[in-house]
C-alpha cells in the first residue's frame, strides 16, 4: 500500500486559458437585456438534446467504445455534432475517456471524485493544460481517419459554425434582438447546461446513486442523470459491461441515447449495435453476495485519510500504527481480490473488444 507513483506537481488550473469557460457562464446572463420569446427556448432545448446525444450516443458509446458501427460519413457527422458542443473533439474527448476506463478511481484516473474531489474531477482536470493533448495512443482505431484528425484539431469549428447559425436562425425569426437572445441564450445557455451535465457523470456518477454490479471502481446508477444525460446515469451498469450501446440493463431504465441508435439501426445508418449478453446481466450482483473490490477501495482510502488527520495526535505511534494498517490492508485488499477472481469466471468485465 504505497504511495502514488502519480505526478500531481503539474497539475493546476490555468487561469488564462480557462477565460473563455468561465465568460462562457456569464453571457446568458445578457439575455435578459435582449428578452426572450418562446423560439428562444425551444432552440435551447433543441441545441441541448441534440448536442447531448452527439455526445452520449457518438463520442462516448461509439468512438470511445465502438458499441456499434456506422458509415464514414455519419462518423464525420457524429463528430462534428458533438464538437459543436464546445467539449473539444472526439478523439481527444474519447482517448481520455478510454484512460479513465483503464485507470477508473485509481490513482492514475485523472477525473476520479473519491481520488481527487468533487470539483477536480468535475470540471478541473479540463482547465488543466495538462490534459490539452489528445491521446492518439488510446484511440489508433479513429485517429487513422484524416477528417477527424482535422475535426480534432480544429475543434473550435464546430461550435463557432453552429454559435454563427444560431445568430442568424435567431434574426430571421425575430429582427436583431432576437439574434442576440438565440445565441446568448439559445446556444451558450444550453452549452453551459451541456458542460456541467456531463461533468456530473464524472463527478456525481461516482458519488451518489445505487450500485447493482460489483465492479473496481465506485460508479454508481442514478435515474436524475440519467434523464439530464441520455441514459448515461446508468453508470454503474456501464461500468460493469461497458461494451454495450445500452446503458440501462432493466426495462424501466430509461436510455434515449440507445434507443436513438437502436432507430437509427432500422433504416441502416447504424449496424452491428452490440447489446450487454443476459448472463451479463444476472453477473457480479451485489445482492448476491459479490465481493465489491471498487467499494472497499473507497473505504480503504478513507481510513488511510483519517490516519493522515490523527497523525498529529498520534506522536510516535503514527510510523507503528500506519505500517501495521498497510499490513492489514493488503491483506484483506488481497483476500478480496482473490474472491472476486474466483466469482468472476472466465469472461473479463465488459466483454471482448471494450476499450
Amino acid at each position: 500500500m504505497g504511495e502514488t507513483t502519480v505526478d500531481r506537481r503539474d497539475e493546476r488550473i490555468s487561469m488564462l486559458s480557462s477565460i473563455p469557460f468561465f465568460t462562457m457562464h456569464l453571457l446568458p446572463f445578457l439575455a435578459f437585456f435582449t428578452g426572450l420569446r418562446w423560439w428562444d427556448a425551444l432552440i435551447f432545448f433543441v441545441l441541448y438534446y441534440v448536442r447531448m446525444t452527439a455526445l452520449t450516443a457518438g463520442y462516448h458509446r461509439y468512438f470511445s467504445h465502438r458499441t456499434y458501427k456506422v458509415n464514414r460519413l455519419v462518423q464525420f457527422l457524429i463528430a462534428f455534432t458533438g464538437g459543436a458542443a464546445a467539449q473539444k473533439g472526439a478523439l481527444w474527448w474519447a482517448g481520455h475517456h478510454r484512460h479513465h476506463h483503464k485507470y477508473s478511481d485509481m490513482d492514475e484516473d485523472i477525473h476520479s471524485p473519491t481520488k481527487r474531489g468533487f470539483w477536480w474531477s468535475h470540471c478541473g482536470w479540463i482547465l488543466c493544460r495538462k490534459y490539452d493533448a489528445t491521446r492518439f495512443d488510446l484511440i489508433p482505431d479513429f485517429a487513422k481517419y484524416p477528417e477527424l484528425r482535422f475535426i480534432n484539431k480544429f475543434h473550435l469549428l464546430p461550435p463557432i459554425l453552429v454559435g454563427t447559425a444560431t445568430f442568424f436562425l435567431g434574426y430571421a425569426l425575430g429582427g436583431t434582438a432576437s439574434a442576440w437572445a438565440a445565441l446568448l441564450f439559445g446556444f451558450f445557455g444550453s452549452t453551459v447546461l451541456l458542460y456541467h451535465v456531463t461533468f456530473m457523470i464524472n463527478s456525481l456518477a461516482h458519488v451518489f446513486g445505487n450500485r447493482r454490479y460489483a465492479t473496481r471502481d465506485t460508479s454508481r446508477n442514478n435515474l436524475i442523470l440519467s434523464l439530464l444525460a441520455g441514459g448515461e446515469g446508468w453508470h454503474n451498469n456501464h461500468h460493469h459491461y461497458m461494451a454495450s450501446a445500452n446503458q440501462a440493463f432493466r426495462w424501466w431504465e430509461i436510455d434515449t441515447s440507445f434507443y436513438l441508435i437502436k432507430l437509427a439501426s432500422f433504416v441502416g445508418l447504424t449496424w452491428d449495435v452490440r447489446k450487454v449478453p443476459k448472463h451479463m446481466m444476472e453477473k457480479h450482483l451485489i445482492r448476491n453476495g459479490e465481493a465489491d473490490i471498487g467499494m472497499f477501495e473507497k473505504h480503504w482510502q478513507n481510513a488511510l485519510l483519517a490516519l493522515e488527520n490523527a497523525r498529529s495526535k498520534t506522536g510516535e505511534m503514527y510510523g507503528e500504527r500506519r505500517k501495521e494498517l498497510d499490513a492489514l490492508i493488503a491483506a484483506t485488499k488481497a483476500k478480496v481480490e482473490e474472491i472476486a477472481r474466483l466469482a468472476s469466471g472466465p469472461e473479463p468485465v465488459g466483454g471482448d473488444g471494450a476499450q
